[in-house]
């Protein structure tokens, strides 16, 4: 696997194949020394056009704990603020030496332009394109599931029959968008509840159900509730009324996660408006899997950097 841009270029094998690979690398951080020789002398630049804390800092522990070097770039206080271009940007960090590049960018499909482009002779590796994808987050919200799901039997497995209940800003989610696709890859079935606002125009070719009650979805019992923040800063019109009635009809309310089944479990990619999505007793909870959705993503994206700078050897 030379590069990861979109979780559609994964087939079944391939991404149960992350999976378990992941499932290798989490035994890495219950060593004394939790780190593995596999990447020294290789070196990862982390080049974040746009804000992260989570993906920014995961991709690092994953990069260090496989004793590769890593060059952060942040396009604040960068040339990129003086006016310099992604092109130029890339071949800069590319002069360095660098062997991957993290990539997380506004303009969707960045990563795949800069892989294609012959800019740069590295590994690329999409960390958030836009309202495009984020195939890291959908690999590491499956392995959640699955490992939740499954625990010590999940390696080799997929998500048959699993039924995901996606909330929120669909429209503006790359996570949604992600996860719907690689879901449906590994055999579970996606529901998005959300605003008509709010629903891309397009959903109705997507492999999934849809509507705008979510107290029939919760009555319908989910294996899974992912909640999605609202993505103020991409909203450029008004597409609901106003934040207290956004809560009212599709917040996971302390009085709808009451209802929730036993067995449903709660997640949410970050970052959580609380209050506003999310209650503070939902996210807090033992349904909740939201924590161990950081963890994972360590893991995941150690096996997704060893994979692209590897060439998939054992």
């Amino acid at each position: 696997m030379k590069h990861l841009l979109s979780v559609r270029d994964l087939d079944r094998a391939a991404a149960i194949g992350i999976l378990d690979l992941a499932e290798d690398m989490a035994d890495v951080a219950t060593r004394a020394v939790p780190k593995l020789p596999a990447l020294r002398g290789r070196t990862v630049a982390n080049v974040f056009f746009e804000d992260s804390t989570r993906t920014r800092l995961s991709f690092e522990a994953a990069a260090k704990r496989l004793s590769a070097d890593v060059i952060t770039f942040s396009a604040k206080g960068s040339s990129v603020s003086k006016g310099e271009s992604l092109k130029d940007t890339a071949q800069t960090i590319a002069a360095m030496g660098v062997d991957a590049v993290v990539l997380r960018h506004g303009a969707s499909g960045a990563a795949r332009v800069l892989a294609d482009s012959g800019w740069i002779d590295a590994a690329v590796v999409n960390a958030g394109d836009g309202t495009h994808e984020h195939p890291t987050q959908g690999l590491l919200d499956a392995y959640t599931m699955r490992k939740r799901l499954h625990g010590e039997g999940s390696r080799g497995r997929d998500l048959e029959g699993v039924r995901v209940t996606i909330v929120g800003d669909i429209l503006h989610s790359r996570v949604a968008r992600s996860n719907v696709w690689l879901l449906q890859t590994l055999g579970a079935g996606v529901h998005l509840v959300a605003p008509q606002t709010l629903l891309p125009g397009g959903a109705a070719e997507w492999p999934v159900t849809t509507s705008s009650d979510l107290d029939a979805a919760i009555a319908a019992a989910p294996d899974v509730l992912m909640m999605l923040r609202i993505q103020s800063e991409r909203m450029h019109a008004a597409f609901f009324p106003h934040e207290r009635e956004y809560a009212r009809q599709w917040g996971l309310s302390d009085a709808r996660f009451a209802r929730l089944g036993a067995d449903t479990m709660i997640m949410h990619p970050g970052p959580m408006n609380r209050g506003l999505e999310i209650s503070a007793a939902a996210a807090d909870s033992k349904a909740s899997v939201i924590l161990d959705q950081v963890t994972n993503g360590v893991s995941i994206r150690m096996a997704v950097l060893y994979l692209v700078l590897s060439g998939g050897q054992e």
